[in-house]
């Protein structure tokens, strides 16, 4: 904090906004110059905002913005809810490592801990945006480094995958079908729609996605007879509802677990299903770009990680490449392969 005399000869107290001393002493020098100069510093106030207010103005500004609004809401809610009284100034850098490793402590996965961390960064930064906090408090949350994260894909072969599928309750088997078949994500599937759904051209449309753009999903055979298994709601309400109270489905994960257990399937997630989707077309020859479509990713980079899947189709587009110099072209064009 730095102090100093205005123009009607009142002391003025203000923040610096910073913990460094030499960030202070730079602001105290200008405000008294503009004093000198006959100029009234303007000083913005904030209001002593806590985290639970953060937490409800930020829950409801990402409604109808954001499609992972219900995750956000369960991690808020699970492991941030304990700072709801705590003034938005008092987050430093000391209170979001502790929390960092606690989470670690606890055995969560890596990936998982940067989810927190992402979520509550975001906070901070909409906090700024709306003058619940200064750009300080923001700097000091966003000095933690995010964990290394494990990058190790986990996808089922062939067998597994109907393994699985034979293991899940009657309830549960469609949509690990449409998981498996469409390379949807779980949030995707939940709030999945029969206004979504053209079984017509056999596509699911969705205008709701993680990162805000429309998708089309082609429904292969396997996803429609799924589909067609299912009791169709003439207002166009959600595919999967829970059967007795005709309620939203937030998660599946116990049953999930129980039908990997009986199938014989370890460290196999839901979201796993969509990592054997995209696995199972690059093995099958399936280009990246396509698969990178049909995932909605919206950077070709985040498809990549599935590339070295691919090495036998890369010796192969090598061969054609030896086939062609060798005076082979003609044949190789007419045998369907270079295109």
């Amino acid at each position: 904090w730095i102090r100093y005399a205005g123009l009607d000869g009142k002391i003025v107290y203000e923040s610096s906004g910073s913990e460094k001393f030499r960030d202070a002493e730079a602001l105290l020098i200008r405000r008294k110059q503009g004093v000198k100069e006959g100029k009234q510093p303007h000083i913005k106030r904030i209001a002593n905002y806590t985290f639970g207010q953060l937490a409800e103005q930020y829950l409801e500004w990402i409604k109808g913005r954001q499609a992972s609004v219900n995750v956000k809401r369960s991690v808020i809610s699970k492991h941030l809810e304990r700072y709801a009284n705590i003034p938005l100034r008092m987050f430093t850098t000391a209170v979001v490592e502790q929390l960092q490793s606690e989470l670690i402590g606890k055995d969560y996965r890596n990936a998982y801990t940067n989810k927190v961390l992402r979520v509550l960064k975001g906070m901070f930064t909409k906090a700024v945006e709306w003058d619940y906090v200064e750009d300080e408090t923001l700097r000091r949350v966003r000095k933690v480094r995010l964990l290394r994260e494990d990058k190790h894909l986990r996808y089922l072969s062939i067998d597994e995958c109907q393994a699985l599928i034979n293991a899940c309750s009657p309830y549960l088997r469609p949509i690990v079908i449409i998981a498996l078949y469409t390379g949807m994500r779980k949030s995707e599937i939940l709030n999945l729609k029969w206004s979504n759904i053209d079984l017509a051209n056999n596509l699911i449309l969705l205008d709701r996605t993680k990162n805000g753009e429309r998708r089309e999903i082609p429904i292969n055979a396997t996803a429609r007879n799924a589909l067609l298994t299912l009791p169709r709601r003439l207002d166009g309400g959600l595919v999967f509802s829970k059967p007795r109270t005709g309620k939203p489905v937030r998660n599946v994960n116990v049953a999930f677990n129980l039908a990997c257990k009986r199938a014989k399937i370890i460290d196999f997630r839901f979201h796993d299903c969509r990592h054997t989707f995209a696995s199972q077309l690059v093995m099958s020859g399936v280009d990246l770009a396509t698969v990178s479509s049909l995932l909605g990713h919206k950077h070709i980079a985040m498809t990549m990680r599935y590339s070295h899947l691919a090495p036998a189709h890369r010796a192969k587009a090598v061969e054609i490449l030896d086939e062609a110099l060798n005076g082979n072209y003609t044949k190789t064009i007419q045998s369907g392969v270079c295109r």
